[in-house]
This record gives C-alpha cells, structure tokens and sequence, in this order.
C-alpha cells in the first residue's frame, strides 16, 4: 500500500505553493513582448510618415529585433540556466521598459534601427526565462501542459491587446507612444515578481563561454542579413561574405558545443526526434506566416482606408482564436495525438493563408475575419504543443537552454519571413507604373506613397495610388500563396516527425 501512495504523495509534494500566482507574472513577460511586436507592424505607416526611411531600412525597423534576438537567445537561456532564471527575467524586463523609451523618441531610422536591435538584446533574456521558470514551477505534465497552454494563450492575447491599445493611442498621441504601453507592464511584472517567482539555475552548470556567445550571435546575424539581402538585391559580394562568416561561425559554434564538457548548448537535444521535429514545425510555421503578418496592418489601413483602432480591431479574431485553441491544445494532443494536433493546427492556417490570396480593396470583413480566426486556431494548437513536447524532452536543468532553442526557432522564421516574403511584397511593390509625375520616393514603400501624394494635384495623387495600392495587393498575394505552400509543407513533414510523439501523463 506504501509503494501504491508514494508516487502520489511525492507528486502532490512537487506541487509548489503560489505556482499560478507566480505563473501570472510570468505571462506578464510575454504580454509585454507580444504587445510590442503588434504595435510596431501597426505603428508602421506612421513611423514611415514621420521618419521617412527607404524600403529596406522599413524592413530592418521591422526585422532587425529578431535578427539580434535570434542570435542571443540560445546564449540568454544558456545564461540563465548558469546565473538564475528569476534574476536574468528582472533585469532583461528592467532593460526592456528602459529601451522601449529609446524606441518612443527615435528621430531618424537609423536610431531606430539601434533602437529596435537593443530591445532585441533584452527581448532575448525574457522568452526563454518564462518558459524554463515554468518548467520548474509545474512537474505535473498535465498542469505544465495548462501552463504552457496559459503561456500561449497570453502571448495571442497580447497580439489582440497590442492593436487595439495601438490604435487607439495612435488615433489621439504621436507613434511613440505605441511604445510607451510597455512601462506600466514592466512595473508591475518586476515589482510583483520579486516577491512571487522563485529562483532556479542548473546546479552544476559550468562557465558561460563567451566564444561561443560570439559565434552564435555572428552566425545567426550573418546566415540571416545574407538570405536578407539575397532575396531584395541578389546575390552579391558583400551578400555571398556574410553568408560565408555566419556559415563559418555557426560551424564553429556546432563544434565547440560538440568538444566542450558543459557546453553553451547541448546538441544531443538535436537526437531526440521530437525535440527536432518540433523546432523545426514552429521554425518553418513562423517563416510562412510573419511575412503576411507584418504586412497585414498597411493593408488595412492604407489599402482598405481603415482607421488604427479599427484596424486593431479587425485583427482581434486570430488572437482570440489561438487563445481558445491553446487552451484546450494540451487535451486534444492527449485524446487524439501530438502529431495530429501539429499537423492539423499547421494545415488549417495554410489553408486559411491561401484563402487570403483573394482578398482586395473591396473584399468585405467576414471573408477576412474568417481567415484570420482559423490562422489563430491552427497556429494556437500548433505552437502550444509544440512548446509542450520541447520542455517535456529534457531535464529541467537544460530547460532554459531547451527553451532557448524553441524561441530561436521562432525568431529566427520571423526574420526569414519577413526578409523573404517581405522581400516579395516589397519587390512587387517597387514596379507599379505610376502616372507622369509620381515622385521616385512613391516606390520606397505604400507609406511613402501615400505621404507623396498629399503634393500632387488630386487627379494624379488617385491615379498614383490605385497603381500602389495595386500592386501592394498583389505583392500580398503572391506572398500569401508562398506561405500557405511552406505551411502545408510543414503539416506533412510535422505528421511524419512526431509520429509516436506523446505529450507526458500525470501519474
């Protein structure tokens, strides 16, 4: 009868007093991020208004926070692991508040672009901590499996929150201020997380090789600056050398971690096919999706005439669909299948993706509604289980490092999205054939357009921007396509995977 009882005593025993209140602060850290990623794509048009970059220093103000954050975050996680999760959250999220205020008051793209790339070195400290604290704080699987549910759930919120309280602030105060909203989140997340999150770190974790920082950071900024810039000028000298340094770097890197005693990162992790196969689902999910995303905001607003706060508003319906669908994410891998679940999440956003490459000027909301609710559906599902078969793969010692690796993957698509299907809307963008006298400046960006258009007389200015909005359009479509095909790719690579994945049962 003692063996019978033990298990579950000891289990019961491993359940922390105030987990979920310190779960809440937790969630905090990753509103705070989410908020901050919407509210610049909506901020957007603004900030190419006032500050008046060309076309790829737009793209950098959009993608440079996740080339920095991608290349830090296998060494923030790593960090801490070494130095105390709870620790390196309050300071990143101290710095994050701080630099946000650089990014408010930025009065050149240039500085912005520093600006962006700074919030990349705190961002890179927060994700990787919250997920390793709750894989410490929940050793029940099916409450770690809420919790990262929980987790999930609030980031999607925050991209509901993000354009609304965007809009709305962009509809009364200067674009700064979109910025600005992340103070009061970071008050709150440092003053109440002193006292409520608990403290963890690898007991035996080794130094913190400071080569191998360097080598991922060169290796990741390289790798991606190259497929960047290859995919908007070709490939040229400059493009082919930075290729090669973060090709060379990233080896390096890979070979240290392979020879040293307590490396940087494990590669072992790589082994294990789940572990792999779910890094490399929320890798190509991300990619084929956060092109579409960051150019979704200029379509509502310059194609369909949407005010902000409107057009935060018509976004609402994929946050809240992937809030409902990871909250129930950890149930349905159970009843069904890991594998099922992926797979399914990353088909239904495909096909809704596809959907989008019908919509115009004049396509009505529910057409548009629709596809955003079952992209929010299928990548809720998609990434919440996933999240949970990469914490469940490896000691809770490794969990921040573990963590790391899964947020690279995300940031690391991002910035591929955005450098390549960006790239494709941009590209197509640049060719429209405008009336005599469209100003060069016109063909930088749709924002651009539409502030050159303000001096021209009013028959041209019309003419002028149904060329752009045009072959804006377009551009979005043909990157929509894009990334419904790498997303249908990946539901299929994802069933074969995660074949015989299952996510851990109480007990």
């Amino acid at each position: 009868m003692t063996s019978t009882l033990q298990p579950a005593r000891v289990a019961e025993a491993e359940k922390r007093p105030g987990r979920w209140l310190a779960l809440s602060v937790l969630v905090l850290a990753v509103l705070l991020v989410a908020v901050d990623a919407t509210v610049l794509g909506l901020a957007t048009p603004y900030i190419s208004e006032d500050l008046n970059p060309s076309g790829t220093q737009l793209l950098w103000i959009g993608d440079v926070y996740s080339f920095v954050i991608a290349g830090l975050l296998v060494s923030m996680g790593s960090l801490g692991d070494r130095i105390g999760r709870k620790r390196i959250l309050l300071c990143g999220a101290t710095a994050f508040g701080a630099i946000s205020v650089l990014n408010a008051y930025a009065t050149t793209p240039e500085l912005m672009i520093l600006a962006r790339a700074l919030l990349g070195v705190a961002g890179a400290t927060l994700m990787p901590a919250t997920l390793a604290l709750i894989r410490n704080l929940f050793h029940d699987p099916r409450e770690r499996s809420l919790a990262v549910g929980i987790w999930g759930a609030t980031a999607s919120a925050g991209t509901a929150v993000g354009p609304i309280a965007g809009g709305f602030l962009l509809e009364h105060f200067w674009w700064g201020s979109v910025f600005l909203i992340n103070l009061p989140v970071m008050a709150v997340l440092v003053l109440v997380g002193i006292r409520t999150l608990p403290e963890s770190r690898n007991p035996n974790p080794g130094p913190w090789d400071l080569i191998s920082v360097v080598l991922s950071l060169v290796g990741m900024i390289g790798v991606v600056y190259a497929v960047k810039e290859a995919a908007t000028h070709g490939f040229t000298a400059p493009t082919l050398a930075a290729g090669l340094l973060g090709a060379a770097a990233l080896y390096g890197f890979v070979h240290r971690q392979l020879t040293m005693a307590t490396p940087l990162l494990d590669m072992r992790l790589f082994g294990r096919r789940g572990f792999s196969g779910a890094v490399l689902a929320d890798l190509l999910t991300v990619l084929g999706m956060s092109g579409l995303v960051f150019f979704l905001s200029q379509f509502l607003q310059l194609v369909q005439g949407r005010r902000p706060f409107e057009a935060g508003l018509a976004e609402l319906p994929a946050a809240l669909g992937a809030v409902v669908a990871g909250l129930l994410a950890g149930r349905a891998a159970r009843r069904f299948s890991v594998r099922a679940a992926v797979s399914g999440g990353l088909a239904a956003v495909g096909l809704a993706l596809a959907a989008l490459t019908t919509v115009g000027q004049a396509t009505g909301y529910p057409v548009l509604g629709a596809a955003l609710l079952v992209v929010g559906v299928g990548a809720g599902l998609s990434f919440t289980v996933t999240a949970d078969v990469i914490l469940s793969s490896v000691p809770k010692e490794q969990a921040g490092a573990a963590s790391a690796v899964s947020e690279t993957a995300y940031e690391l698509g991002a910035a591929l999205g955005i450098a390549l299907l960006g790239s494709i809307v941009t590209g197509v963008y640049r060719d429209f054939t405008g009336p005599a006298g469209t100003p060069p400046e016109a063909h930088e960006s749709l924002g651009a357009a539409v502030e050159a258009s303000r001096q021209l007389a009013p028959h041209t200015a019309g003419q002028m921007l149904d060329a752009a909005r045009d072959s804006f359009v377009h551009g979005l479509h043909l990157a929509s396509g894009a990334g419904a095909a790498v997303l249908l790719a990946t539901a299929v690579a994802a069933w074969f995977l995660l074949k015989g994945q299952k996510l851990e049962s109480a007990g």
